[in-house]
């Protein structure tokens, strides 16, 4: 039996969809194949960590590690922020995608190159490295044509400003990718380390970073309860200075311009400083009591502090002790990437039950398996949330400290750790729902329309 949705219904909608669901939000199938593929991504990244634990040690550009970090950029947290974009793009806008096949077009595309381009880096095969670079190229066109008419909206706040910021920083990660593959056979510049920064700054702040500051603008006032009086200017500011910095800091990098470099890494931790300052805002306005969630989101704002100090510490070193300034400054990365690490996973424990929720709403379970009304926290396990948030933030600190002190036993230890929040999130996010009652009205799949063909 297949399922599809009906060729009338408009590109973001859905048979079945909840009363008072904006229309142009789109099936929860969507978002959701983007955020599980994320779990799956993670476990990837800890067992390349265990396995190739040793090379971080001696040379953190080394493509072993390359592989580790493009599962971690590419397949954990590209994925993940590209489902979260497909869910609260729409929300934040009120404009839907162009299309949900180009949304599907999107996902299947970027799996396929984040997946290959590791591989390829793991075992040196150039032409898996460009088949993966050509199918993440396609997916980061397919995000462009499909996600303009959402982004056209106007005088819509910080969020959109710096979505469409963050839309475009994908591109220029892209770009560079696109680039650095050509060079691995042309060979006609050298990828040294400042060289690869310039990459990765763009990747981490200009895209993912950027996206999660936008978004976390509406997700903060929603799952906190906070609501922030006046005009909010630090909301501006982050939106508006990260990736001003960034478009300093990266070409100074690239082309080693020293006083250039240092400007942008100042605008940059501007704009980042701004950021935390909204968080502390909505933190001081919120009216939920403190709970697990709150503690996800400020942990995470803790490593982005950690990792901005060990860059720091690492430029500071690089010239009188190089090796230890190149572990310094892989460890920063590492304690960057947790910040968004940490931030995914724990808004992950809000955004998917909200959105399992309205799609069981959609097919009529209105209540538990003993009769009492269905809300968004029964959706998962509260202990195994503390759990994974155990798992997460200790895995972030292991591999931190490997790569920082070259300890690759840390290494695998948080690459071990890494497998295990993967896994547990995934369970913990889909088991719950399994068992509710799987048919109280017309009979739709969750996150479905009805059945239109077979």
């Amino acid at each position: 039996m297949a399922f599809e949705v009906a060729p009338s219904l408009p590109a973001g909608g859905w048979q079945g969809r909840p009363p008072g669901l904006p229309s142009a939000v789109p099936p929860p199938s969507v978002p959701l194949s983007f955020l599980a593929a994320a779990s799956l991504g993670l476990v990837g990244c800890g067992v390349t960590l265990i396995w190739f634990r040793s090379y971080g040690t001696v040379n953190p550009t080394d493509d072993h590690v390359v592989a580790a970090a493009h599962l971690a950029m590419l397949a954990t947290l590209s994925m993940g922020v590209l489902g979260a974009i497909h869910q609260f793009t729409p929300v934040i806008t009120q404009r839907p995608f162009r299309s949900l096949a180009l949304s599907r077009a999107t996902f299947l595309s970027w799996l396929a190159g984040a997946w290959l381009l590791p591989l390829g880096f793991a075992t040196r095969q150039e032409s898996v490295v460009e088949a993966g670079g050509f199918l993440a190229g396609l997916a980061v066109t397919l995000l462009i044509v499909n996600i303009f008419p959402a982004l056209s909206a106007r005088g819509k706040g910080p969020p959109v400003t710096g979505l469409r910021f963050a839309v475009g920083g994908f591109v220029v990660t892209a770009c560079y990718g696109v680039v650095y593959v050509i060079d691995r056979r042309g060979h006609w510049f050298d990828l040294n380390a400042h060289v690869v920064l310039a990459h990765v700054v763009v990747g981490l702040f200009a895209w993912l970073g950027l996206t999660y500051v936008s978004v976390a603008e509406k997700l903060w006032p929603m799952f906190l309860l906070a609501h922030v009086p006046g005009q909010r200017r630090s909301s501006w500011l982050a939106v508006w200075a990260i990736p001003s910095g960034v478009l300093l800091f990266s070409p100074g990098l690239l082309f080693g311009v020293v006083w250039l470099a240092w400007c942008g890494a100042a605008i940059l931790s501007i704009g980042l400083g701004a950021h935390l300052f909204s968080l502390l805002l909505h933190i001081r306005h919120r009216r939920r009591k403190a709970d697990l969630h709150l503690l996800f989101v400020v942990t995470a704002a803790a490593w982005l502090v950690v990792g901005v100090g060990l860059a720091l510490a690492g430029e500071l070193t690089l010239g009188h002790h190089h090796h230890l300034g190149i572990a310094l400054a892989a460890a920063s990365i590492v304690a960057i990437s947790g910040w968004l690490l940490v931030a995914l996973v724990g808004h992950a424990h809000k955004v998917v039950p909200f959105i399992l929720w309205s799609a069981l709403r959609g097919r009529g379970v209105k209540e538990k398996a003993d009769g009492t009304q269905l809300m968004f926290a029964d959706l998962y396990d509260h202990r195994w949330a503390a759990i994974v948030y155990g798992l997460v933030t200790t895995g972030v600190g292991a591999v931190c400290l490997g790569f920082a002190a070259s300890f690759s036993i840390a290494i695998a230890i948080g690459g071990g750790l890494f497998i295990a929040t993967g896994l547990c999130v995934a369970a913990n996010l889909s088991v719950t729902t399994l068992r509710l009652p799987s048919r109280t009205g017309a009979e739709r799949p969750v996150g479905e329309g009805a059945p239109t063909g077979s």
